[in-house]
């Protein structure tokens, strides 16, 4: 069950619709609230201020994986269709959505450069389905970026370019949204961290399709997405759990990776898989203490793994503030603190 019945209203001001660097400012100088975990007090400030939160030997956890431009546009017979790839399942065969629902099981679906896609049945949920392409491994990632556009939804009025959508770090292709947790990160803001002796270590974990239109959202306690713990990374946490150092994850999807991982002293295995894992209040994290995230829709089951750091109520008394104090939404908008209880 998520947050959902914990309803507040995003008005459409508050709806970040464009980067903020091409407003003239840094990624970084997006606004931040610091929210205690404990004590549910939280404070106002800019995301590059973010060191004077942390602490030397605190080891921060990035989501490298690179957005894909996944929205591709074809047509099945005469009619035209847009397809949003949610998951890649094998060199050829994808889970997407077939936006609008109306489609043919029988006919291939044709697109540019001579490239077609057959459905093979449902995808891991409805109304994902699973689509097996005429190209794939390379020739398809070369047909993607020739062809495909990124995923925009509504409150995005202008067709900003791919680069828009990545984090200044991302190097591993394979998301079909933004880690956007950390679009705010500047080199320059690494760079003090590491200056402070602050750690930061890499994994990947592939975002699916958060949002299926219509008012319907992905099934939490089903919605797979592909990992991978790289060995140096696991022995960073690990080595930082054994000395009670904070491990902090930059997003929703850094926790899920390594809480699906760990064992119950936190200790972190490396390696690659699919997780399923759906976190939620009264599960206790075993690796992560802190966490930086944007901010979320009610609907959103992202609230519902942040009620496993804070007491629910908390975290709607702060939302409601962040609401009344013009913090902006989705991912070109501001971002949260969640402070770690010290270890």
């Amino acid at each position: 069950m998520t947050l959902a019945n914990e309803q507040f209203e995003i008005p459409t001001t508050q709806s970040a619709n464009i980067p903020i660097e091409l407003t003239g400012k840094s990624r970084d100088s997006v606004r931040m609230m610091v929210l205690d975990r404990k004590t549910g007090q939280f404070s106002n400030h800019h995301f590059n201020e973010l060191d004077s939160f942390l602490q030397p030997g605190d080891v921060v956890v990035l989501n490298n994986s690179r957005t894909i431009p996944a929205v591709l546009k074809g047509k099945q017979g005469k009619r035209e269709v847009e397809i949003r790839l949610s998951r890649r399942v094998s060199a050829q065969t994808w889970e997407a959505l077939i936006v609008g629902g109306i489609y043919s099981n029988t006919k291939c679906i044709e697109f540019s450069n001579e490239v077609t896609a057959t459905i093979e049945g449902q995808g891991s949920e409805r109304p994902l389905v699973v689509l097996s392409f005429s190209v794939g491994g390379a020739d398809f990632y070369q047909f993607i970026y020739k062809y495909g556009e990124p995923i925009r939804y509504e409150y995005i009025e202008h067709p900003w370019p791919l680069e828009a959508y990545q984090t200044v770090y991302a190097s591993v292709p394979g998301s079909v949204e933004m880690p956007s947790a950390g679009r705010a990160f500047t080199w320059q803001l690494l760079n003090r961290l590491k200056k402070k002796g602050i750690e930061v270590v890499i994994l990947q974990l592939h975002a699916g399709l958060s949002y299926y239109g219509n008012d319907r959202w992905p099934n939490p306690t089903n919605h797979p997405e592909a990992f991978h713990i790289p060995l140096h990374t696991a022995k960073v946490i690990n080595q930082a759990k054994k000395d009670r150092r904070r491990i902090i994850a930059v997003g929703t999807t850094v926790v899920r990776a390594i809480e699906t991982v760990a064992d119950d002293n936190g200790h972190v295995r490396s390696g690659e898989g699919t997780t399923r894992l759906y976190i939620k209040a009264g599960m206790k994290l075993k690796a992560i203490d802190g966490l930086i995230t944007g901010l979320h829709e009610p609907e959103a089951s992202h609230l519902d793994l942040l009620t496993s750091l804070i007491e629910k109520k908390k975290l709607i008394h702060a939302y409601e503030a962040a609401l009344k104090q013009g913090y902006l939404w989705h991912e070109f908008g501001d971002m949260n603190l969640i402070l770690p209880i010290e270890v």
